[in-house]
């Protein structure tokens, strides 16, 4: 089995679980749940099994405490995270509308998450046909992305395989506008990319057809695009198609990119040879319907962490992923 390792922001997601009226006011309740992007995706390939690391930094204070021991209690390998001694840990307060869809308002203004250094990145992050997960909340400022650009750039050095769950979040850019030019630099680097559909339509500036050829010329060997209930597509240089994600009754979609993708890395962690999974695209269909099915499951239940499914979970809702854990 390989190990992930996950680069990126673990945080605080304040989720609003409900209202009450006090007086003349009508206030949120909120509910604090461990997240981050990289985080989630290292909680769900532990939980289905895998072997996974969180790399990051959190604050020297109490919400860093709380994410560091929610990492322990769901067996992610917290090796190479760090304390900021003076930076606090960064946190989310995560709206949702009567469809169970998210909006964020983020604080992290200069956050231990945003503020690990190149020199932090050990070779020991690394293993040698490992894989190595980042998403795109750590290029949103010229320090963090000049860090997050040197880890990728060593995982490439130990032969990891890279992967990118592009993961936009336009309010944490200065501009409040992601930089389509810093992404697709990442972009360019990775073997495996994730992408909403708007993702794509935004990074693509609208010419998807010639991004995607772009993209598959440089060092990407697989591109999937995930549109809410709608059908998955899929790239390889050999063969490209899609997959129906099963039916799901959303409460809370805060975890159903990160559950989908950590699906997708611990199927290839399982792998002897990464290459396999581009081999054969009935298996490649295989995989992005389990990891569909991980996805489906996290979007059922609130918050991020417990949402994720564990291998029971997933069996229980088909047993022909029981081949995806035959070398459990």
């Amino acid at each position: 089995m390989k190990s992930v390792i996950c680069f990126g922001e673990a945080l605080i997601d304040f989720l609003n679980t409900s209202k009450q009226t006090e007086g003349l006011l009508q206030l949120n309740n909120y509910r604090q749940y461990p997240g981050g992007a990289p985080a989630n995706a290292a909680v769900a390939i532990a939980k289905l099994g895998g072997n996974a690391y969180f790399a990051g930094q959190v604050g020297d204070d109490a919400f860093g405490d709380f994410l560091i021991n929610a990492l322990i209690q769901y067996q992610v390998k917290t090796d190479f995270v760090a304390k900021h001694a003076t930076a606090k840990t960064a946190l989310a307060f995560v709206m949702l509308d009567d469809q169970g869809e998210r909006s964020f308002a983020f604080h992290r203004q200069q956050t231990a998450d945003v503020l690990v250094t190149p020199h932090q990145v050990s070779d020991a992050w690394f293993r040698h046909d490992g894989i190595f997960h980042i998403c795109s909340n750590t290029l949103t400022d010229k320090d963090i992305a000049t860090t997050t650009y040197f880890a990728v750039d060593k995982a490439l050095q130990f032969n990891c395989t890279v992967s990118f769950d592009v993961n936009l979040r336009h309010n944490l850019w200065p501009t409040q506008q992601a930089d389509r030019s810093v992404i697709n630099k990442l972009v360019e680097k990775s073997h495996i990319i994730k992408y909403s559909k708007d993702e794509l339509v935004y990074l693509a500036n609208g010419d998807i057809e010639t991004y995607i050829t772009h993209c598959l010329n440089q060092s990407c060997e697989l591109i999937i695009i995930t549109d809410g209930a709608n059908d998955i597509a899929y790239y390889s240089r050999a063969f490209k198609g899609s997959v129906t994600p099963p039916p799901i009754n959303a409460i809370d979609t805060t975890a159903g990119g990160d559950g989908f993708i950590g699906g997708v890395l611990f199927a290839l962690s399982q792998q002897k040879n990464a290459n396999d999974l581009l081999k054969s695209q009935s298996t490649l269909e295989h995989v992005i319907a389990f990891a569909a099915t991980c996805g489906a499951f996290a979007v059922s239940k609130p918050g991020a962490f417990p949402a994720l499914p564990n291998k029971t979970d997933i069996l229980n809702q088909s047993k022909r992923f029981i081949d995806i854990f035959s070398e459990q």
